[in-house]
């Protein structure tokens, strides 16, 4: 009995990945066909979409933006939250529960509504956001704080926090060099799988890069969407790209974090 319902179970699953998978072979497919008009299978299969789309320019130049910007938002909120969560957890614990509902604040606003606020607000301001990388790398440091405070802080607990201080000190070490030379080390797990998980939200965020800077700062999900009249083919392609470097980040993700000791 509990082998025939292994076996369902396991059917069940199987079922569900092959359902998932379905659309991203046929993608795959159409990316490599030369052409698939009426038939079941392609005419032929080529390569040439993805070299036309590794050798487009504005490809690279906006991949280039969205790497720009990803990073520079979450090394942002690295030199930034990490400091606040020690010093929620260490001082003032209490307050831990009033950053959990305020981390919601960025998925209690619908994007559309905080880029229109976002346009009145810089819009007649002294120094020109609108437009430009910049208004995007702070938008996006609040579209990751949830990610990254959430993550850390299960770290922080896991941790013994304050035995880890209380020891430290004892041997002499100030506050700051704990926190730098012990309490870092002891996130690394937490830190880099909320950077990833980020990182890949980030990478494929489009209404705010559309409406704060459009075309004026080309990012790839813009790229994307004004190539979407162009040859199906050559999307795909560039949707295949786009879907095998956020799961190479996540695998390395993975592995990395399961080799921090």
């Amino acid at each position: 009995m509990q082998n025939v319902n292994s076996i369902f179970h396991k059917s069940i699953v199987y079922s569900i990945v092959g359902i998932m998978i379905i659309p991203i072979i046929a993608t795959l497919v159409y990316s490599l066909s030369s052409r698939w008009g009426a038939t079941i299978l392609p005419d032929g299969f080529t390569f040439s979409w993805y070299g036309q789309l590794l050798t487009d320019q504005r490809f690279i130049a906006a991949f280039g933006r969205s790497l720009f910007i990803g990073i520079s938002a979450l090394a942002l909120s690295v030199f930034l939250i990490i400091p606040a969560i020690f010093v929620v957890f260490y001082y003032f614990p209490k307050l831990d529960k009033v950053m959990n509902i305020l981390i919601l604040l960025p998925f209690a606003v619908p994007p559309v509504v905080s880029s229109v606020g976002l346009l009145q607000l810089y819009a007649d301001s002294t120094i020109p956001l609108v437009g430009t990388p910049w208004i995007l790398i702070g938008t996006y440091f609040t579209i990751a704080l949830p990610f990254m405070y959430r993550a850390v802080a299960n770290s922080f607990e896991a941790i013994n926090l304050n035995d880890l201080m209380d020891a430290a000190h004892l041997l002499g070490a100030s506050t700051t060099k704990a926190f730098l030379l012990i309490i870092l080390p002891n996130l690394k797990k937490g830190l880099m799988a909320s950077i990833f998980l980020s990182f890949s939200f980030l990478l494929g965020e489009f209404v705010f890069a559309n409406i704060l800077v459009g075309t004026r700062y080309e990012t790839l999900q813009i790229y994307l969407y004004n190539m979407r009249q162009t040859s199906g083919h050559f999307t795909s392609a560039l949707v295949m790209t786009y879907f095998l470097f956020i799961f190479l980040l996540t695998w390395l993700a993975s592995r990395f974090s399961r080799g921090i000791k």
